[in-house]
């Protein structure tokens, strides 16, 4: 059912996509890879512009909520990663499929929504993560105190299930933030703890408490919901 009702959301979404701006007609059909240099075209072959959101746009959509979970943003993500993907056309060289390349601008986006939020709310500290940070087990080991329970089912077991990725992405939604989007940008996107740090206009400590209490909500909200399901 999740994945059904998924599939109807991102239909929806492409649908007001297709009726906005997205697919100009005009700017697609200057930008199409007829306008690209001869030397170009026999470089690469590329899919015509104008069938970027049929063959990509459900991928791209999916992986903008993944990330950002806000149908609105996502759907805005989709339409901006589009027209970057369109001007910046000349400089894909073919080295990797292009749904990936438009990924790679996607990400950029994504991390610039992120970057966006963070300065409309600014980060402040809770009193329990400032309480941790100033204690003696912290500043003496350089590390939030572990959580050492054992999980309570085996989560790489289930790398192959479709229906174990479709529940934690549900799990990383419901992370609270700021750990949400730490977890986000160093975890998923990679990021490298400096960068996450300037985004977030955090202290690698408060970086690190943060990551340690994503990982733990994660560890419950996913027990919670697959317990009983490691058999099948």
């Amino acid at each position: 059912m999740r994945t059904i009702a998924r599939r109807e959301c991102n239909k929806l979404t492409l649908r007001k996509l297709n009726k906005l701006t997205i697919v100009d007609t005009d700017i697609l059909a200057q930008h199409s890879p007829c306008s690209m240099s001869a030397s170009a075209l026999q470089k690469v072959k590329v899919a015509p512009p104008e069938t970027w959101v049929e063959r990509y746009g459900d991928y791209l959509y999916g992986y903008a909520m993944s990330r950002l979970h806000d149908a609105e943003l996502a759907a805005d993500c989709v339409q901006e990663t589009f027209m970057a993907g369109i001007k910046a056309l000349d400089r894909f060289d073919g080295s990797r499929d292009i749904k990936f390349w438009l990924r790679g601008i996607m990400s950029h986006k994504i991390v610039d929504e992120i970057r966006k939020s963070v300065k409309e709310n600014k980060v402040d500290i809770d009193t329990e993560d400032e309480t941790l940070l100033e204690s003696f087990w912290y500043k003496y080991s350089v590390s939030a105190t572990a959580d050492g329970s054992p999980w309570q089912f085996n989560p790489r077991k289930h790398c192959d299930n479709n229906e174990f990725w479709e529940v934690l992405d549900e799990c990383i939604q419901q992370v609270k933030n700021p750990a949400h989007d730490v977890f986000i940008l160093r975890v998923l996107e990679d990021k490298s703890a400096d960068e996450v740090c300037r985004i977030m206009d955090i202290s690698p400590s408060y970086l690190w408490v943060l990551l340690h209490r994503a990982r733990l909500q994660l560890k419950v909200s996913l027990e919670a919901k697959w317990t009983g399901k490691d058999a099948k």
